[in-house]
């Protein structure tokens, strides 16, 4: 879920002013988002945290593995289109070489803004050369996705689901589009057209989650595996994860994703043309309450 463009700047009012904990214990870092009043959604202050902490962690010669997780009743709700932390409209110090999009007009500003923070955020650190695990509890939802599928692998609990529910909007899928590298291309259809939520099991079946355990199981088979990897040389690692990366690059995930991005935007456009609205009329509770009747009818 993306940002809708409003006539005025509303202020920002953050809940707190540690969107992530980060901490280091032994050989493992971890990252927790730190926002459980709004479910971890990503607002800019979480996405460049985030960034910090990954920094940190790869800056860090006794971390060997990376683990990010979520604080609360979820992993992630996705991206902050509601909260009072909403920040769309407020500069960074940026990490990539766009300019600054906060007085661009039209669909500058947006596209400005998601190459920064979402998709190039994202490929950034799909790109650290340390191992990353998701530990994945709850929603993992539209931009929770991407914060996930970064990751090297994706532990779940059974409560977990998974859901990208944005073309509803009309956009065709989140902005790090993965789907089809995740899912086979048939189910990355059907988990896009439906934008139902697919339980952690059936995430397991398709190859997008490495283990299913219980809630209470999660943490420490979390960090047994996290430990198991750490045993590993580190230049070994960061080798066999950019092989892989580059296997998939190849095979088109980059360009691919370089391209619907384009599409994306297409449809922000679009929606404002028709609508004046780059959501197609969808703020963060009508999307929750769509996906829930959804549930209900299957």
């Amino acid at each position: 879920m993306d940002d809708l463009v409003e006539p005025q700047k509303p202020d920002i009012v953050y809940e707190t002013d540690e969107p992530i904990l980060y901490s280091v214990k032994e050989s493992i870092a971890t990252i927790s988002m730190n926002r459980p009043k709004y479910n971890n959604a990503q607002n800019s202050q979480m996405t460049y945290a985030i960034d910090d902490a990954m920094r940190q962690a790869v800056d860090d010669d006794a971390v060997k593995v990376i683990i990010l997780r979520g604080e609360g009743k979820h992993f992630s709700a996705g991206h902050d289109i509601g909260t009072p932390g909403r920040d769309l409209h407020k500069t960074f110090d940026r990490k990539h070489l766009w300019w600054d999009h906060t007085n661009k007009p039209g669909g500058e500003l947006l596209y400005i803004r998601e190459q920064e923070t979402y998709l190039g955020m994202c490929k950034r650190w799909r790109e650290v050369p340390k191992p990353t695990i998701a530990m994945v509890h709850g929603a993992c939802v539209a931009g929770g996705l991407m914060l996930a599928w970064v990751c090297d692998i994706i532990v779940a609990s059974d409560d977990a689901f998974f859901a990208d529910p944005v073309v509803r909007m009309g956009i065709p899928g989140v902005e790090y589009f993965a789907h089809v590298h995740e899912l086979n291309p048939r189910i990355a259809k059907e988990f896009l057209f439906l934008g139902e939520r697919m339980a952690a099991y059936r995430a397991y079946q398709m190859g997008m989650v490495n283990k299913v355990v219980t809630r209470d199981e999660l943490e420490s088979e979390t960090y047994s595996m996290a430990e198991r990897i750490a045993k590993m040389p580190r230049m070994g690692l960061a080798l066999t994860k950019k092989a892989v990366n580059h296997i998939e690059d190849l095979q088109g995930k980059n360009t691919g994703m370089d391209a619907v991005f384009h599409m994306h935007h297409f449809a922000h456009s679009h929606n404002d043309l028709i609508s004046d609205d780059n959501l197609g009329g969808f703020d963060a509770k009508s999307m929750a309450a769509s996906q829930r009747d959804q549930d209900k009818k299957g």
